[in-house]
């Protein structure tokens, strides 16, 4: 997924780049009002220096923020600062949350059950219970 990424000329080449280097910060932005969008996050975090990618995530249904992003941003001393600046300001009327954004955990393993199956891999017929 590329979305965000073409707005800018050069900006797919800078993040590979950082990617590459190993030098993005994620950040974490949490309690954002509901109608911050990701050029709200771009121009807050530019400030402190070269934002790679700003994103509010949105719900799929829906399409409503669901008050929480993330910002990429070029290097570790550009993610501390903007961190130490911006965390506990106001964006648009709420009191935002900011920090360096923990590593996703890992969705595999046995958790989370099979869909309402109580984590069963079978579905096949038979069975029923009746012997």
């Amino acid at each position: 997924l590329w979305v965000g990424y073409g707005k800018e000329p050069g900006a797919m080449m800078r993040r590979g780049l950082h990617l590459c280097l190993g030098i993005l910060v994620n950040i974490y932005i949490g309690n954002l009002s509901y109608d911050v969008r990701d050029s709200d996050l771009q121009t807050a975090f530019s400030a402190f220096g070269t934002v790679v990618s700003a994103k509010v995530v949105n719900d799929m249904d829906s399409g409503q923020s669901k008050g929480f992003g993330f910002v990429e941003m070029g290097s570790k001393a550009e993610g501390e600062s903007a961190v130490a600046a911006l965390n506990g300001t106001e964006l648009r009327g709420r009191t935002v949350t900011v920090n360096e954004a923990r590593p996703r955990e890992s969705r595999s393993g046995n958790g989370g059950g099979g869909g309402g199956f109580g984590g069963r891999k079978s579905f096949g017929g038979g069975g029923g219970g009746r012997r």
